[in-house]
């Protein structure tokens, strides 16, 4: 009987090791995939087309819009006299439009967050009658366009007598179920169970738990919902179109088309380069959104993935 010690044992294993075929390792170089590549650039290209041409355009001229190729500059660009022009047409209405805009989607999206985040706290921190039966209207809010309750909306604030205010902008924008979606599914792992009652054992009371502590642990989700509803106010047409009937409070959307429709029609104030500060108020109208993208980005990323993820 042949003794295998344990060396000649080791030697052995060791020798089987080697020569099995040992997987390869792949550069990643290699691991690319030409065709998502493709698709991706393909993506980027369809995002940024727009704003590029949005960009090429505001240098020209109305002529120059219509006899030039479109993804590139004219022999003349004017970008500073179209800024210019844009800001001074009217009696320099532009910068109101462009005042009204910020007021309406920055009150719109704070008061937005702040009572999605108190009410999605609500929901997953509170168990009350008809708990389940109230979050289910909530996501069957979340289905409803938001133009088929413009009518209704609009018939509401006329007997409220708050039509052709800022208000009938504003208060219908403070409503977000997804807002509240959001809010509900970030709070139930964002704010830990014993840290409120912790806090409720040192005698703190249910509203400065969600001041002083719950809001903190949101900050992320708060920033996320602002977003959302910042883009939205901020793009919103149809809302501001039938509530509003005094120019001087119209946002940027329905002041931008109603300089549109002045230059196809050639109405009252309409000049020859009314197209080109159309194009131009456009571009304006984009920066503060771009700007606030790049510098909310994070919080925005990070809340978003942690609500489109339940635990």
């Amino acid at each position: 009987m042949t003794t295998v010690t344990p060396a000649a044992a080791t030697t052995a294993t060791a020798k089987r090791v080697e020569a099995e075929p040992r997987p390869s390792r792949r550069s990643p170089a290699r691991r690319r995939s030409t065709p998502l590549t493709i698709a991706m650039l393909a993506v980027l290209a369809y995002f940024l087309l727009p704003l590029f041409w949005l960009l090429i355009a505001s240098t020209k001229s109305t002529q120059d819009l219509f006899n030039t190729f479109g993804l590139w500059f004219s022999h003349a660009p004017q970008l500073l006299s179209n800024i210019r022009a844009t800001f001074t047409q009217d009696d320099g209405v532009f910068g109101r439009w462009l005042l009204n805009t910020v007021l309406y989607a920055g009150a719109s999206a704070l008061g937005a967050a702040l009572l999605a985040a108190a009410a999605g706290y609500g929901f997953a921190k509170y168990r009350f009658r008809g708990h389940g039966a109230a979050f289910n209207l909530v996501l069957g809010a979340i289905m409803i366009p938001t133009t088929a309750l413009a009518i209704p909306t609009y018939l509401l604030f006329a007997k409220a007598g708050l039509v052709n205010t800022p208000w009938a902008v504003i208060l219908p924008s403070l409503i977000s179920p997804f807002g509240l979606y959001l809010m509900r599914i970030y709070a139930e792992d964002a704010v830990p169970d014993s840290l409120i009652e912790a806090a409720r054992m040192d005698g703190a009371g249910e509203l400065r738990i969600f001041c002083t502590i719950a809001l903190r642990l949101l900050a992320p989700g708060l920033v996320t919902v602002i977003l959302f509803t910042l883009v939205a106010t901020w793009n919103n047409y149809f809302l501001p179109l039938i509530m509003l009937n005094d120019p001087n409070l119209y946002p940027i959307t329905v002041g931008l088309s109603s300089w549109a429709a002045q230059a196809q029609n050639g109405g009252a104030g309409a000049s020859s380069d009314m197209l080109a500060l159309v194009v131009t108020g456009s571009l304006i109208s984009v920066i503060p959104l771009v700007l606030a993208f790049l510098l909310l980005q994070r919080y925005w990323q990070s809340g978003l993935a942690t609500g489109g993820v339940k635990q």
